[in-house]
C-alpha cells in the first residue's frame, strides 16, 4: 500500500521510468519485521517486470520463508558476491556486477544491513546510492526501527537497542516511501506459526519485541513516518510549482554543546524536523576558550563526531562565534525565524548557573514564539554543557 492505502505504485515507478526522468528510489518501510514488506516489493517487482520494465533481484533475503523464496520465482537474479571472512565464506550484493548489468531497477532487500568488511561500502544503502547514481531504480524494504532518528524511541519504548542504522536523510531521498501495514494479532499469529523466526525464538519474541504494546507503538511510528514523508513531498511540490504553503514553514534549531555526545539531541531535532517538514540546523558556539588551539583535543574530537553525525542527518551545521553562548542562540534563532529548539538538559550545578545564567532560561525569556523542548541527557556521555 501507498501513502493513500492505494495499490498503484508499480505503475507510478513505471511512468517515472517511461518519462526517462533520474533513477528512482521507493522505499518499502513496516513496523517489523514479518509485515510482508519483501513478499509486496517481490509482488510489485513481477508486475513491472509483466509491464515490460528490465528488473534484477540484486538482493532478496528470504530468511528461510517459502512464501518469500517462492515469490522470487523466474526473476532474473544477479549472482552474489563471495567474501572470504575469519575463514568463512559470505556472500554480499555484488554492486559492480548490477552496475554492468545496468538493468532499469534492481531489487535491493534489508536496506539497514552492514556489509562484511571486504565490501566495497560499509552500509548496503550506499551500495543503493551508488546504483542510484549509475542511473538504476532501486526498490527496496526497511523495518521502522533502524531509522536513524527514531534510534533513541524505539531503544526506549521496545527495550531493544538497534544497532543498524540508515540515515535519514536516504528516506527523504526516496521518491516514494510505501508503508506496508498488518494488524498487531496478524503479526503476532505469523510469528506463533513460525512464518518470521525459528521456532526456538517464537516465545522470546512474543514476550520481548514482539509485546502487543511494542507492536502498537512501532506501527504509530511507522504511520507517522511515512505521513510525515507525504507531508514533505507535499509541501517540495508545491514548492515547485510557485503554490502557496498550507502552513508558516517551520524551522528546527539543535544547540550542540561543543563538547560531550550530541546524538541524543541530534536525533530528536531530525524526527521534529520529519514531522513538521521544515529546514533544521545544528548550531554550536565556538567561545574564546573553544578556539583552535585552545579547545581539549577530547571536546575537539566530540565535536567533529557530533558535526558529522549531524550531517548524517540531513542538517545544516551551523558556527557561531561570540563570547555568550545565550546571545548568538538568541539572535541566531530570531535572524532565521526559528520555530523550534532542542536543548540538552544542563549538567552544570545550581550555583554555577546562579552565578553565569541559564542558556535555556535567557532563551525562553527572549525567544517567546519558539517551541523549546529540552532532552534529559546520559550524565556520562551526553552532556550539554552549554
Amino acid at each position: 500500500m501507498d501513502h493513500n492505502g492505494n495499490s498503484k505504485s508499480p505503475e507510478s515507478l513505471l511512468a517515472k521510468l517511461q518519462e526517462g526522468e533520474q533513477a528512482g528510489l521507493r522505499v518499502y518501510i513496516g513496523a517489523a519485521p514479518g509485515v510482508g514488506k519483501t513478499y509486496q516489493m517481490l509482488e510489485d517487482a513481477h508486475q513491472l517486470e509483466r509491464q515490460g520494465v528490465d528488473i534484477v533481484a540484486a538482493v532478496v533475503e528470504a530468511h528461510g520463508r517459502e512464501e518469500t523464496a517462492s515469490l522470487i520465482g523466474d526473476l532474473e537474479c544477479v549472482p552474489l558476491r563471495r567474501i572470504e571472512y575469519r575463514n568463512v565464506t559470505l556472500e554480499e550484493m555484488d554492486v559492480e556486477a548490477v552496475v554492468a548489468r545496468h538493468p532499469d531497477v534492481a531489487v535491493v532487500d534489508e536496506l539497514a544491513h552492514t556489509n562484511v568488511p571486504g565490501s566495497k561500502n560499509r552500509k548496503r544503502y550506499e551500495d543503493v546510492i551508488e546504483l542510484l547514481n549509475a542511473g538504476i531504480s532501486v526498490i527496496t524494504a526497511v523495518n521502522i526501527q533502524h531509522l536513524e532518528s527514531l534510534n533513541d524511541a524505539v531503544a526506549r519504548t521496545t527495550g531493544v537497542c538497534v544497532r543498524e542504522t540508515i540515515p535519514d536523510y536516504f528516506l527523504r531521498r526516496a521518491d516514494e516511501v510505501v508503508n506496508v501495514d498488518v494488524s498487531v494479532e496478524t503479526l503476532r499469529t505469523r510469528l506463533r506459526q513460525g512464518k518470521i523466526y525459528d521456532v526456538e525464538k517464537i516465545e522470546q519474541s512474543l514476550h520481548n519485541f514482539f509485546r502487543k504494546g511494542n507492536l502498537s507503538a512501532l506501527r504509530e511510528l511507522s504511520l507517522r513516518q511515512v505521513a510525515a514523508d507525504q507531508a514533505t513531498k507535499a509541501h517540495d511540490y508545491r514548492e515547485r510549482e510557485g503554490l502557496e504553503q498550507a502552513v508558516i514553514p517551520e524551522k528546527v534549531m539543535v544547540c550542540m554543546a561543543s563538547r560531550g555526545s550530541a546524538k541524543k539531541l541530534l536525533r530528536m531535532g531530525s524526527r521534529i524536523a520529519g514531522r513538521l517538514a521544515g529546514d533544521w540546523y545544528a548550531v554550536y558556539v565556538e567561545t574564546p576558550r573553544e578556539e583552535m588551539g585552545r579547545i581539549k583535543p577530547d571536546d575537539y574530537a566530540a565535536l567533529q563526531e557530533n558535526i558529522r553525525f549531524a550531517e548524517d542527518l540531513g542538517a545544516r551545521v551551523v558556527k557561531l562565534k561570540a563570547r555568550r553562548v545565550a546571545d548568538a542562540l538568541i539572535d541566531f534563532a530570531r535572524r532565521e525565524g526559528i520555530t523550534n529548539v532542542v536543548f540538552g538538559q544542563s549538567s552544570r550545578s545550581r550555583w554555577d548557573i546562579l552565578l553565569h545564567g541559564s542558556v535555556i532560561n535567557r532563551f525562553l525569556d527572549e525567544v517567546r514564539d519558539a517551541a523549546v523542548q529540552v532532552v534529559p541527557m546520559n550524565q556520562k556521555s551526553e552532556v550539554n554543557g552549554q
